[in-house]
């Protein structure tokens, strides 16, 4: 390079003697950017290479520095320097390529296509809803067919849950009492009771404990029951204790002393529970089993209003076993011989009818017996009235 002389600075070292390490990598600086500035200023010519010399730096490649270094560098060191540059050239290009990966991941798995980029593959197909409707329809068709039919017990069809190997109290509380109108208090609360205990019990094991439960709650007299001692009838290894856990028990005498209340309030227990439906059993006309509900929207009033007035252990599903076998609703099948047994015993016969003739005529002439009473009292005080209206 054609110019004046360099004046160097004796107080400056020969960069050319040693590399210079960097965090960048082992690089070593050009001898215009290694040297600082002397303690004079620059003349103009040196101020004008020195730009060059940077601008030069710039432009130039790695390729374009090796012939430095090799003639800077001793033969051992340019090797080494070498290998170190491969070596980070391959990590760059492994990390590149790690990231590039990445990067298509995260915007596949962004656009939610992980598996297939495809841009010709088909989108998944969609059954329209009146599909998916007449599918479920063929299902529940198939169901009710694979169902058998409910087998004859005894020359009579009944129940499908209701087999020739049930239980023979089971199948007697079927016949005779499930789904059948209750309207006595004594027998209204032991059906609570005994529904009740479905949450530990069946209802095969708890008919054929009946009698146990009749004589250790007196049989369910709500009267007697609420002044029952709860200490000795929870006492381990007593008779009570063997039917039903502790807060069972405990929650039968405090639901007697809950209905007395509503005795009080409504005169009789039953009339509160028939208000619920109209006093009219809801019949439910049932064809197959599965169709029959563990809980309804009736029954989870009910619940709802039985435990706001303290009574305890009656969730949806106990009231509405309590509504299958007080007759409240009837669940037989209508398959069942059962079915319009239970809706006969609804309506009154003529035995009671023509009672029911009689009570209303009995009134009607005490009534009238009455009115007449009243008016000759009446009478006589009106005529006292003027007679000593005369008198004066």
């Amino acid at each position: 390079m054609s110019g004046a002389p360099k004046v160097r600075s004796l107080n400056v070292a020969d960069p050319e003697a040693r590399p210079v390490l960097v965090p960048g990598g082992n690089k070593t600086r050009s001898v215009a950017a290694a040297q600082k500035p002397a303690s004079k200023p620059l003349s103009k010519t040196e101020s004008t290479e020195v730009a060059a010399a940077k601008e030069k730096k710039k432009a130039s490649t790695p390729a374009s520095d090796m012939p430095k270094l090799r003639s800077t560098l001793s033969a051992p060191s340019a090797l080494r320097r070498h290998e170190m540059l491969l070596q980070s050239n391959l990590s760059l290009n492994a990390s590149c390529s790690s990231d590039a990966s990445t990067d298509s991941f995260s915007s596949r798995a962004s656009t939610g296509r992980i598996g297939r980029t495809s841009l010709t593959s088909k989108p998944t197909q969609t059954i329209p809803r009146t599909d998916k409707l007449e599918a479920k329809l063929e299902m529940n068709v198939l169901e009710d067919a694979s169902v058998p039919p409910s087998e004859l017990v005894q020359g009579r069809r009944k129940c499908a849950w209701v087999t020739s190997n049930t239980e023979s109290c089971y199948a007697s509380f079927h016949d005779e009492e499930w789904g059948v109108p209750v309207h006595d208090d004594k027998r209204l609360f032991e059906l609570l009771v005994l529904s009740g205990a479905l949450a530990e019990l069946t209802w095969p094991v708890i008919l054929s404990k009946r009698h146990i439960f009749r004589d250790v709650f007196l049989d369910f007299n709500p009267v007697a029951v609420s002044k029952l001692n709860e200490k000795k009838i929870v006492v381990p290894g007593s008779t009570a204790s063997s039917l039903l856990s502790e807060p069972k028990l405990r929650a039968i005498i405090e639901n007697a002393r809950q209905m007395l209340k509503i005795i009080d309030e409504f005169g009789s227990f039953h009339r509160y529970c028939w208000s619920f439906v109209n006093y009219k059993p809801i019949i439910s006309r049932f064809r197959y089993p599965r169709q029959v509900p563990v809980k309804t929207p009736k029954a989870d009033i009910i619940s709802k209003d039985l435990v706001r007035r303290g009574f305890r252990s009656v969730g949806p599903t106990i009231i509405y076993s309590f509504m299958q076998a007080a007759g409240l609703t009837n669940d037989h099948l209508i398959s069942c011989y059962r079915f319009q047994e239970c809706i006969a015993a609804v309506s009154p016969s003529t035995d009671e009818i023509n009672e029911a003739k009689l009570k209303l005529n009995s009134k009607a002439e005490e009534k009238t017996k009455a009115d007449r009473e009243l008016l000759e009292g009446i009478d006589l005080e009106l005529l006292e009235v003027v007679d000593d209206l005369a008198i004066s």
